[in-house]
C-alpha cells in the first residue's frame, strides 16, 4: 500500500498521472524549521515531519510526503498569510528569477529516502494592477510563494528552467526513479 501524506489536490494528480495507486492521509503536523536552513534543507525536514506522523499510523505502508518552499535573496517564502502577504510575495518575485524546491520523504518502516529537487523560474515585471487581480482571484492563498504555475499563476512565469511538476509541488519523474530503488 502506498500513502500520499498530503491534502494537495495538486499532488494527488500528479501522483495519479504516474498511474501509482494510492490512498490519502494528510498529516496534521505542526511545521517547525530552523531559520538557519536553506530551501532544501527546510524543505526535506518538513517533508519527513509530514512522512514520520503517517508512518507511525501505517508502519507496513509506503508513505509519500513532499513540501514545496520559494526561495529568493535567502527568504523562505511559504504559503501567505493573508492577502497583503501574498501580493507583497508577488512584488518580490515580479521581474526577478527565484528557485523552487520541493523536498520528497519515503518512509517504509523504519527505511527513509529523502531527496529534494530544485527549479528556477523567472517572472515577468508585474503590474500592481496584475498583482492585485492574481491576488483577489484567491489561487495565491494555498500555494508557497503565493502562485500556483498550473494555473492562472502561469500568465506570471516568463520561463522555467527545470521540473515544471516541482514547481506544482512534487518532483514526479525523480519520484518515480527514487520510490523504484528505494522499493527494491
Amino acid at each position: 500500500m502506498t500513502i500520499l501524506a498530503s491534502a494537495s489536490p495538486r499532488r494527488r494528480a500528479l501522483l495519479a498521472l504516474a498511474g501509482i495507486p494510492f490512498e490519502v492521509c494528510a498529516p496534521h503536523v505542526e511545521e517547525r524549521i530552523d531559520p538557519s536552513w536553506s530551501a532544501a534543507e527546510a524543505a526535506r525536514a518538513l517533508a519527513c515531519q509530514k512522512a514520520d506522523a503517517i508512518a507511525q499510523k501505517f508502519p507496513e505502508a509506503c508513505v509519500i510526503a513532499a513540501d514545496t518552499i520559494v526561495e529568493i535573496d535567502g527568504a523562505l517564502l511559504g504559503k501567505p498569510e493573508n492577502e497583503a502577504d501574498a501580493a507583497r510575495m508577488l512584488r518580490l518575485l515580479s521581474g526577478r528569477e527565484h528557485r523552487v524546491v520541493t523536498g520528497v520523504c519515503l518512509r517504509l518502516g523504519g527505511a527513509r529516502r529523502v531527496f529534494s529537487c530544485e527549479t528556477l523560474v523567472r517572472f515577468f515585471s508585474l503590474s500592481d494592477e496584475e498583482i492585485a487581480a492574481y491576488v483577489a482571484s484567491g489561487e495565491p492563498m494555498d500555494k508557497a510563494g503565493a502562485y500556483g504555475i498550473q494555473g492562472r499563476g502561469a500568465l506570471l512565469a516568463e520561463g522555467i528552467t527545470g521540473d515544471c511538476c516541482n514547481v506544482v509541488g512534487l518532483p514526479l519523474a525523480a519520484l518515480v526513479r527514487e520510490m523504484r530503488d528505494f522499493l527494491k
